[in-house]
């Protein structure tokens, strides 16, 4: 039983009485966050979403989404998030920039997260901090970062017009990106640890057909070669142990996410990988917070089905309000 709230107690003798408490944090501005924002608003919930650089997550770096419902020839990722964010502004979700610098929790239930040297309090916080894209961790990733080596063809495709580029991985977002490549760079050759794509197939048939790429199976990139900028990658093959040089001047990166997670220290339970774990309705081993979107563990990470757990998540925050409120409708 959610225990409810007196004035009293949501405003403690530490602060002003006039100090507003949210309703409602939103920690993250991608298709979850976005869309939490959505439903809360609309609920006339007081929400403020908290964005490090801009709304959109990772969405906003793809090309063409060609499975979200409802767009039969596909939406650009900057489009569909333009339109989330233009939706959720115009239901009053009030949007501020920074980073977060720690989340806490007050003894009568109030959440405190600390952006910009400031403190807001909230009376539920979603977690929709996304992910960002793993790194190989080989010798010359990190020194020829951003002079070659890019985890985002949509943004840098354009600098290797008429160049060889290799791409490493074998999901979705892997050969959806090479395909993309194949627009400006003059080969592509795809590497994968594996023997076969894990693609979804229609995919899979179009970077088959596609005569710009080559392929390099069973193999993992163990260095990445070149002093100022890249001139190619050493490759191995794990079933032969056979190293391999593949001369090129862009690789890219998609061999999987690392979710961002690490401002939460203690605050929820965390899988291995530092996914956040939840319940049915989103929420997290912490009364009052929620979790949506690529920060949860899950099975499936598209923009469709981060839009459906942030809009669950706003949802099960606002019975939580009403119930601290006691207000809930019975």
């Amino acid at each position: 039983m959610v225990e409810v709230l007196t004035e009293a107690k949501l405003n403690d003798k530490e602060r002003d009485k006039e100090e507003k408490i949210f309703d409602a944090i939103i920690i993250g501005g991608g298709p979850a966050g976005l869309t939490a924002g959505i439903y809360l608003s609309r609920a006339r919930m007081n929400t403020l979403l908290i964005e490090k650089v801009m709304p959109g997550g990772q969405a906003v770096l793809t090309e063409i989404i060609e499975n979200y419902p409802g767009f039969p020839h596909g939406i650009t990722g900057p489009e569909l998030m333009q339109k989330m964010e233009e939706q959720a502004v115009r239901f009053g979700l009030k949007i501020e920039y920074g980073e977060i610098e720690e989340v806490k929790i007050k003894e009568d239930k109030v959440k405190i997260v600390r952006i910009n040297n400031q403190d807001h309090r909230t009376l539920t916080i979603i977690l929709a901090s996304g992910a960002e894209a793993s790194k190989l961790e080989v010798p010359g990733e990190e020194k020829l970062k951003g002079r070659g080596v890019s985890y985002c063809a949509t943004c840098d495709a354009p600098f290797f017009k008429d160049q060889k580029v290799v791409v490493i991985g074998g999901g979705d977002t892997a050969i959806e990106e090479a395909l993309y490549l194949t627009k400006f760079a003059q080969e592509v050759t795809i590497i994968h640890r594996r023997d076969r794509l894990r693609a979804t197939k229609i995919l899979q048939e179009r970077v088959f057909s596609n005569k710009k790429i080559n392929f390099a199976w069973d193999s993992v990139v163990i260095k990445i070669l070149g002093k100022e900028k890249v001139e190619g990658v050493l490759i191995q093959n794990k079933k032969t142990e056979e190293e391999k040089k593949i001369p090129c001047q862009g690789v890219f990166v998609f061999v999987g996410n690392i979710p961002n997670s690490k401002f939460l220290k203690e605050l929820v339970k965390l899988d291995q990988k530092g996914y956040i774990l939840t319940d049915d309705n989103m929420m997290t081993s912490q009364e009052g917070i929620y979790a949506c979107g690529d920060v949860r563990k899950k099975l499936l990470r598209q923009v469709v089905t981060a839009c459906g757990e942030g809009a669950t998540a706003a949802f099960a925050a606002q019975k939580y309000i009403e119930e601290l409120k006691g207000v809930s409708y019975k």
